[in-house]
């Protein structure tokens, strides 16, 4: 039987009304979906930044966590290697790149290899190129100096690097262990960058330990009479380059946890140089050399010592208690060297306080704590072995 014209129309009717219905609840539904991707996405974008307070009080925003970062300044590479964050470098200033006669860097010796294959963004000490640094497009730069120095940074220092490079740049001061107030500064530049990198946790662990390891220093020789502490010198204390033996550092942070009279002690805390005479007056009854000075011409403090008549007749020389330690300025503050050589210092002058104590061994404990391999006897080699040894000056 075959359907007429008429008995169809409501059928059709019918269908249409539901398209009709269909698609008004589909065109529903798009429009909340695309709304809601919408703010999905806004909420993402929201999510993958992080805003900060900086070492100098700077609030600045990043991408979070970075995939890509740079290092700026004196030491400003080291703190990211202590803080395990090898895999963020995309670029370095030119001593990373260089092949040193002595590389006195534990993290350079651990990593250099990888270091010297990576982009260029400027010259050592901060001396940036803001070009460079737009080619390599970091999502952040991190940039130290340490205060008071002609290498030290600042707010309007990280100011101005942002505003030339468009990229978000991280500043703080470096610090050191010498004092409260420059520990501080310390503390908050491995906080800050460990922020900046999600790297917190670490950064909390780095500073436990150096709390840890300056308490153990101190515990061990607390309790020692005055009239007993060991009245003691550094020479030849590397500072932007070898030295000789007038060189030397006030607040040398190995004999103030080891309880050691510096004779140079009322200098002040920063960098000196004394004068000779000084040396000889004071006579001190331990000479320790920083073994960074062996790069000078005849072998700087340590020829000084074998050849200069007034140094000859100090007391420690002629009684053969003249020391190496390793250089710990190089290119900044190398804290993990500052506590080895504490060990070391330790354990001459109050041996039976450090009995359980093996210096090399306890140094390569430290640095594969801080920068995750051993390298003492590969740092100490390019120095002759000298380090962590008494310094032959006779025969």
């Amino acid at each position: 039987m075959i359907e007429s014209n008429n008995m169809k129309r409501p059928a059709v009717f019918i269908f249409c009304i539901f398209l009709v219905a269909g698609l008004a609840f589909f065109a529903g539904c798009t429009g909340t979906t695309g709304q809601e991707s919408k703010k999905a996405t806004e909420s993402s974008a929201a999510a993958k930044t992080l805003t900060l307070a900086d070492g100098f009080s700077r609030e600045v925003t990043i991408p979070f966590p970075p995939q890509k970062v740079v290092c700026s300044g004196s030491g400003c590479l080291r703190y990211l290697v202590y803080l395990g964050g090898l895999d963020l470098v995309a670029g370095v200033d030119d001593i990373e790149k260089k092949d040193q006669a002595i590389e006195g860097r534990p993290y350079a010796l651990a990593y250099g290899s990888q270091f010297k294959g990576l982009p260029l963004i400027g010259e050592f000490r901060g001396k940036d190129d803001p070009e460079k640094i737009i080619a390599i497009a970091p999502d952040v730069i991190f940039k130290t100096g340490s205060s008071g120095t002609a290498y030290a940074t600042s707010a309007a220092d990280a100011d101005k690097l942002q505003e030339k490079t468009g990229i978000p740049v991280v500043a703080f001061p470096y610090g050191s262990l010498r004092n409260d107030a420059e520990k501080a500064e310390m503390f908050g530049a491995l906080r800050v960058m460990g922020k900046a990198t999600g790297k917190e946790a670490r950064a909390e662990e780095v500073i436990a330990y150096i709390k840890a390891t300056m308490a153990d220093l101190e515990n061990r020789t607390a309790g020692i009479p005055e009239p007993d502490q060991k009245r003691v010198y550094v020479g030849g204390v590397s500072s932007a380059g070898a030295h000789g033996i007038i060189s030397t550092e006030p607040a040398y942070p190995p004999f103030l946890w080891v309880h050691a009279k510096n004779v140079a002690g009322g200098m002040g805390t920063a960098h000196a140089d004394i004068a000779k005479e000084a040396l000889v007056a004071w006579d001190p009854e331990f000479i320790f050399i920083d073994v960074g000075t062996l790069q000078l011409d005849n072998e700087g403090a340590v020829g000084e010592l074998k050849t200069d008549p007034a140094l000859q007749g100090l007391s420690a020389v002629k009684g053969g208690r003249v020391y190496g330690v390793l250089p710990y300025n190089f290119y900044n503050t190398n804290y993990e060297t500052v506590l080895a050589n504490a060990y070391f210092v330790g354990k001459v002058l109050y041996p039976e306080r450090f009995a359980d104590i093996d210096p090399a061994r306890k140094a390569d404990e430290i640095y594969t704590f801080f920068i995750g391999k051993p390298v003492f006897s590969q740092l100490n080699s390019q120095y002759k072995n000298q380090g962590f040894a008494q310094i032959p000056l006779f025969g």
